[in-house]
């Protein structure tokens, strides 16, 4: 079992940029490739970025890549996401997710999921 919170979203100006942090609590966080997700209304949840469970590899999104970075620390038990040159476009709730399933972008692969953060980009 793992417990996921998100924390850093917010409002910020295009352009701009914001850092998301997920902090998970529960046994062997470094068992699972972790992954960001977003969603807006209306609109099914799609994926951003995920990181496998060492750091190794990340994987990204076309309409994030070159602009997004997730990252991990396993001795703090915590994944990022960096997110610079933001575009209203980006606007949606961000959601931290952990799955078993190795370099996974699909979103039914990840078993847990935290309970998302608003990140607002205005232009």
């Amino acid at each position: 079992q793992v417990t996921l919170v998100e924390s850093g979203g917010g409002l910020v100006q295009a352009g701009g940029s914001l850092r998301l942090s997920c902090a998970a609590s529960g046994r062997s966080f470094s068992m699972y490739d972790m992954g960001w997700f977003r969603q807006t209304p209306g609109k099914e949840r799609e994926f951003v970025t995920s990181i496998t469970r060492t750091g190794g590899s990340t994987a990204y999104a076309h309409s994030v890549k070159g602009r997004f970075t997730m990252s991990r620390d396993n001795a703090k038990n915590t994944v990022y996401l960096q997110m610079n040159t933001l575009t209203p476009e980006d606007t949606a709730i961000y959601y931290c997710a952990a799955t078993s399933v190795y370099h996974s972008t699909d979103r039914s692969d990840y078993a847990y999921w935290g309970q998302g953060t608003q990140v607002t980009v205005s232009s």
